[in-house]
């Protein structure tokens, strides 16, 4: 008896790239930075860099995460990796440089070791390389696990503080309001079957 498919999909080499373009075509107002497939950004085509700009990301396989957020007091741009693997520290620089502008970008990273390590890193570049204001913040609202993974809490920490930096707040303001959503948040994540690739 063959194996009953539990995904719908086309090949899998070409999941990253086709959820990506379901984004752009679903989404008004959404567009992809030049350079992918290396660079996997999307972003808002009606960004005017004059507010603190939002940015996250992730691994793929959580979709609409975090393409789906990106809009009008949410995110500016989302970077995605490929399936279950961190965005590029190249990916993660292409995307701040493309949407911060003098009010500076807050990073909303994940507790998950590589996003970790290449959000911080391109943060540092942006700083040191473009003179951009960065800031970050790592959600880590799952209580099931001692890794304290960033979960479905990272959604109310694009939207809070989405919303504030959408009515004009500096980038210390909104981090502060990303950092109180992440003080409050606790999620407990559940599977009923193991993760198939």
């Amino acid at each position: 008896m063959a194996a009953l498919k539990k995904r719908f999909i086309n090949k899998e080499a070409d999941i990253v790239q086709e959820s990506m373009e379901g984004c752009i075509i679903t989404s008004p107002g959404v567009g992809r930075l030049d350079g992918y497939p290396d660079i996997k950004v999307v972003f808002r085509n009606d960004w005017q860099k004059d507010k603190v700009a939002l940015v996250s990301g992730g691994g793929a396989g959580h979709e609409p995460m975090h393409g789906g957020f990106v809009g009008s007091g949410m995110l500016a741009a989302a970077i995605s990796g490929e399936t279950f693997a961190s965005p590029t520290i190249d990916a993660v620089l292409a995307a701040i440089v493309q949407v911060t502008g003098p009010a500076g970008c807050l990073l909303i990273i994940k507790n998950y070791t590589g996003d970790r390590l290449n959000f911080t890193l391109a943060a540092q570049r942006a700083r040191l390389e473009f003179g951009l204001k960065v800031e970050t913040v790592i959600t880590c609202d799952d209580v099931a696990t001692s890794a304290e993974r960033g979960i479905a809490g990272t959604l109310f920490v694009h939207k809070i503080a989405g919303a504030a930096a959408e009515a004009g707040k500096s980038l210390e303001e909104v981090t502060a309001c990303a950092n109180a959503v992440i003080d409050a948040s606790a999620s407990l994540g559940v599977s009923f079957t193991s993760v198939l690739r």
